[in-house]
């Protein structure tokens, strides 16, 4: 039969719908792979990854998107610019490109053009109810480049923003941002050296793609400190008149009051157990046993957070990142050690990465902890409450 082809019960079904169904999964195969290449900070296979992507599904904004992201990462900004223009011109309002591309403007003094890319992200999140993030954009746009229409545009976002919940907190905290950029006297405006281009097409309401990935915001790498643990640090000692005020302060309650009172917290672990694990594990390691090796670099990952020693824990999961890239639950550990450190800028674009993996995957599991991640910890960062939503 021509332009179809037969099942495996004598059925038919039109060819093209399998090539479909290969072309999708070769594509949804290349975006997880840049996916995890950009965890890992391997910036050139990413960005290999990301092309292949672009060349499966031509028509779609992601793979350059994220390749303008990468290219922002690296510090190339000349080029991270065009890959975002691509994106847009074939998602006019792609929320990733419109605000990578406006940091990378900035970065490069175009600031009029970065501008002018964050009144139309202004657009496009009001078009989507979502205010506060309007007025965000839309302040930062006036605080790069005055104008009598941007000044205007964020007094009336602010208008309607003072109209919000008391409770509501992000639309607080973008009034209260707007307020003090409004009080301030007007700037000389920014002309722009050469007339902007139009970037992409005319903005039209396009549904945003399901796996955007988030632009990496320039922050710089921790350094890490060389690991130097021979010995475990001694445990505190208590002193005898505190252990008397103590016991004392015990006796004083009452019976129904001390049957209620609070536990004192638990004493931090001994470091020496995430030496003594990370040993084992290094151990696994050199008898090519990987599978025990990258749990035992987990559990002493763990283990030294109790301690209190962070670096030892992050030099524990990036050992372990060797030997299983795309485990969630090292990604969601290294997210939790990151906030710990209060690198909240390196925690965001960890677990929005690794949500766009589990969305890939379809990750039911992997989602529902990370979301549980942000609502403990990260409840005010718009994008992840968005991934969540």
């Amino acid at each position: 039969m021509s332009g179809s082809k037969r099942g495996p019960k004598g059925g038919s079904r039109p060819a093209d719908v399998g090539n479909s169904s290969s072309l999708y999964e070769r594509y949804k195969d290349a975006l997880r792979r840049g996916h995890v290449a950009a965890l890992r900070g391997r910036n050139d296979a990413a960005i290999e990854a990301y092309s292949e992507a672009a060349s499966i599904a031509p028509d779609r904004s992601l793979p350059h998107a994220s390749i303008g992201g990468i290219l922002v990462k690296m510090g190339r900004l000349p080029e991270a610019v065009p890959a975002y223009e691509r994106a847009l011109e074939l998602a006019p309002r792609d929320e990733t490109a419109l605000r990578g591309i406006a940091e990378a403007l900035a970065r490069l003094d175009r600031r009029a053009d970065a501008a002018g890319a964050l009144d139309r992200l202004a657009d496009a999140l009001e078009a989507g109810g979502r205010l506060a993030d309007a007025t965000d954009a839309a302040r930062r746009g006036l605080e790069l480049a005055e104008s009598p229409e941007r000044r205007t545009r964020v007094g009336a976002f602010a208008e309607r923003l003072g109209t919000a919940p008391a409770g509501d907190e992000a639309a607080q905290r973008a009034l209260a941002q707007a307020t003090r950029v409004l009080e301030l006297p007007p700037a000389e405006p920014v002309e722009p050296e050469i007339a902007p281009e139009p970037v992409g097409t005319p903005a039209v309401a396009t549904a945003p793609e399901p796996d955007v990935l988030p632009e990496p915001e320039p922050e710089p790498e921790p350094e890490v400190a060389p690991a130097a643990e021979a010995e475990p640090e001694p445990e505190p000692v208590v002193e005898p008149k505190a252990d008397i005020e103590a016991a004392t302060a015990e006796q004083e309650l009452e019976p129904e009051a001390a049957a209620v009172a609070p536990e004192e917290p638990p004493a931090p672990e001994p470091a020496g157990l995430g030496i003594a694990l990370g040993a084992a594990a290094e151990a696994h390691l050199y008898a090519g046993e990987l599978t025990e090796a990258h749990a035992g670099l987990l559990a002493a990952a763990r283990a030294h957070r109790r301690a209190g020693r962070l670096v030892a824990a992050v030099d524990a999961c990036d050992l372990a990142i060797g030997l299983a890239p795309a485990d969630p639950d090292l990604h969601l550990l290294l997210a939790e050690l990151y906030l710990d450190h209060g690198w909240r800028t390196l925690a965001t674009d960890k677990l929005l990465l690794l949500g766009r993996i589990a969305e890939l995957d379809e990750d039911r599991a992997t989602r529902d902890r990370l979301c549980s991640l942000v609502t403990e910890r990260l409840a005010d960062e718009p994008r992840l409450v968005e991934l969540c939503a």
